[in-house]
């Protein structure tokens, strides 16, 4: 997935999986995964998509700071 915003560009196919979260198995529908990724430029990215029952059931591209990350990765 690509995410385009006014200065960056961020894309799943060129970002290293910093650490993935899955929560359920295939098919679930409330199931989902959160992936922090880190771009070549040295950028955090966090993509997230789940089934239709899930808090994430739409595919999405969240950009976030060194710090955000940090916690983030702490945290999960």
């Amino acid at each position: 997935m690509i995410k385009t915003t006014k200065t960056k560009t961020f894309d799943t196919d060129t970002a290293t999986v910093v650490k993935k979260v899955v929560s359920g198995v295939f098919g679930d529908p409330a199931g989902y995964e959160m992936t922090m990724y880190l771009t070549p430029e040295g950028d955090y990215f966090l993509y997230t998509h789940g089934g239709p029952e899930s808090e994430y059931k739409t595919e999405k591209i969240t950009s976030y700071t060194k710090n955000n990350a940090k916690k983030w990765l702490e945290e999960n």
